[in-house]
């Protein structure tokens, strides 16, 4: 939310962004609320909107916004703590769990971010238990650090330290604990869950409340999709069979070693933009990425913005004489594969589209002239290599259109006023130290600024008086 001045006032997330909105515009809020959201509400005079596509994802971009903008009205995250996660690199030779605000190591699995640590911390503890996982976070542990460490005494450690065991045993043990904290392991969330009841059944509520707080913490991990990663060597085996599926279901003679797919994002009509990811051999590669700023006048909608985006990288690939793509894929349904056939039609290119849409995750082929739906099960590997394909596109969308919005955000409405370019809209907030004082000032005041003339004064101090509306802020 910002005020008339353009100033981020505050950040939120919501579920429900309607609801969310709605509940601030109501005449209980201006008549029972605590004076800091009366306030609130008087200062709205823009929302700007960003769509995630999980809870995680949400609670760090509005985690990140807070500490880069630090609104008025929030008191969340003002300070240095962020959302709490646990990583573990599995491979070390020894992986350990750990807590950690920042991810500083590329190859480590998360979990989380938690709003709960309590939670985290208990789901920690409990694998850690459960699975003879050490505590100490040297890379190698050896007999030397087992001198000072009862662990395996007081805390079940396997001690591999010691060589009570072997490091294949060891690596096993904490696949089982990242199973288990993913969700994946339905043995394991037996186990608990009889734990808990039996705990409670035996009035040890506090044993009863770790094995809840387990339990919960795994859930939430789950529900927002924690993504356990898998190792190069796996992931290039699953992409092959991956592509040799979508072969056989796009009726192509041979497996699709280049697939371009392509997303679209819009921020409102003046930023629009779209992505384009390159998938040598089902995996992504970043080096070869694109993005495109829509160009199209007037309104634009999904199928204009996908027939711009694919027309404009299929006359370039064709000017310059470079390999045109096995497949094209493009994020959504009947709509937005229709516009990119015709737009290759028009170009004589023969290069097969199929098309994913994100609700159901239902494939859109062309087969005979006619747009089929098909529904794969959700452990195809043809439908996990699109999805990841498709994600990664939409994320490289959502980035860029991050971007714009982050310049958008720090536009001052002094960029409005014609005569006030860099130098003169530095030397104004230098004097009077932020917009709100300037608007404040006379025409007489302004002009005592250096480079400032009474003509242009006047023009500032108009604007600035003028109500800023929704939209324009």
């Amino acid at each position: 939310m910002r005020d008339k001045y353009g100033k981020i006032i505050y950040v939120g997330k919501a579920l429900s962004l309607k609801k969310r909105v709605q509940s601030y515009f109501t005449p209980a809020a201006f008549r029972k609320a605590d004076p800091k959201l009366r306030g609130l509400i008087k200062s709205i005079a823009d929302i700007d909107i960003v769509e995630l596509s999980s809870e995680n994802e949400a609670i760090l971009h509005e985690t990140k916004l807070i500490k880069d903008y630090k609104p008025k009205y929030n008191i969340s995250f003002k300070d240095d703590k962020r959302h709490l996660l646990l990583t573990i690199d599995m491979t070390q030779p020894y992986p350990v769990f750990k807590l950690a605000r920042l991810i500083t190591n590329p190859k480590s699995i998360i979990f989380g971010p938690s709003t709960s640590s309590r939670e985290l911390r208990a789901a920690q503890d409990y694998v850690e238990r459960k699975f003879g996982l050490r505590k100490c976070t040297v890379g190698i542990p050896t007999k030397k650090h087992h001198k000072h460490c009862i662990d395996d005494i007081v805390r079940f450690c396997s001690a591999p330290c010691i060589g009570a065991i072997s490091k294949e045993e060891y690596k096993n043990r904490a696949e089982k604990a990242v199973l288990l904290l993913s969700g994946k392991d339905p043995e394991g969330l037996k186990d608990l869950k009889e734990n808990m009841l039996a705990a409670a059944s035996g009035l040890d509520y506090e044993k009863a409340a770790l094995y809840r707080d387990v339990r919960s913490m795994i859930f939430k991990i789950a529900k927002n999709r924690s993504i356990v990663r898998r190792s190069p060597a796996e992931s290039r085996e699953s992409a092959i069979k991956g592509i040799n599926e979508i072969a056989k279901l796009a009726g192509i003679d041979k497996p699709p070693k280049i697939i371009e797919t392509y997303d679209v994002s819009c921020i409102s009509q003046k930023h629009a933009v779209a992505s384009m990811v390159t998938a040598i051999d089902g995996i992504p590669h970043p080096a070869l990425y694109r993005h495109y700023k829509i160009q199209t006048s007037g309104k634009t909608d999904d199928a204009t913005m996908m027939r711009e985006a694919v027309k404009r990288r299929t006359v370039r690939l064709l000017n310059e004489n470079q390999t045109l793509p096995d497949l094209i894929l493009v994020d959504g349904g009947a709509i937005q594969l229709a516009a990119a056939e015709d737009e290759l039609k028009r170009l004589n290119v023969t290069t097969p589209v199929i098309g994913l849409a994100e609700r159901y995750e239902e494939i859109y082929i062309n087969k005979s002239g006619k747009i089929t739906n098909i529904r794969l099960p959700g452990n195809s590997q043809a439908l996990q290599v699109l999805q990841r394909i498709r994600d990664e596109a939409h994320r490289f969308a959502l980035s860029h259109h991050r971007k714009i919005r982050d310049k958008l955000i720090k536009e001052s409405i002094l960029d409005e006023i014609p005569g006030v370019g860099p130098v003169t809209k530095a030397r104004l907030l230098k004097k009077f130290g932020s917009v709100t004082r300037m608007s404040k000032a006379t025409a007489t005041e302004l002009a005592e600024t250096p480079g400032v003339g009474l003509k242009l004064a006047e023009t500032i101090e108009r604007i600035l008086a003028q109500p800023r509306i929704a939209g324009n802020a």
